[in-house]
């Protein structure tokens, strides 16, 4: 199994929610929308039924706005956003996990999208992330 096959768990700052994704993900989105920027959140998405999550929904509260479509869970202790999860969840749907409650040296050096959803609701261009959690070159337009 390589370590990009390793399952990975991350928890919020005091302990009571806990995720486990069935692998390392591949990419990260940085988005700039009203409530991601707000939350200082690095989202991966996964199919909801790969991901496991202990203390949710008990430890949990959560949020929505807009369309109502997502819920942003926060833990109720220590308020770090875990996740969104969707309102109506189908057998289909995706989770977007917060990878900034995992270690950064577990999940090592990923490309990140920087997605404008404040404004055109487009990817501006990618970064890579490197595993301290700071960023290392870029690859976004100049103009």
């Amino acid at each position: 199994m390589s370590n990009a096959d390793t399952a990975l768990t991350g928890t919020c700052h005091c302990g009571a929610v806990a995720v486990t994704l069935p692998r390392r993900p591949e990419a990260a989105t940085n988005c700039n929308c009203s409530v991601c920027r707000r939350y200082a959140t690095l989202w991966a998405y996964f199919p909801l039924a790969e991901v496991t999550f202990t203390g949710h929904p008990g430890h949990t509260d959560r949020y929505s706005w807009g369309d109502k479509g997502l819920y942003f869970v926060r833990c109720k202790t220590c308020g770090c956003v875990t996740h969104w999860e969707p309102v109506e969840p189908q057998p289909d749907s995706r989770a977007g996990i917060n990878l900034r409650n995992f270690d950064a040296a577990a999940l090592g050096t990923l490309k990140v999208r920087m997605f404008d959803g404040a404004g055109a609701w487009t990817k501006l261009g990618e970064i890579e992330h490197a595993p301290n959690g700071f960023s290392i070159g870029a690859t976004l337009p100049t103009s």
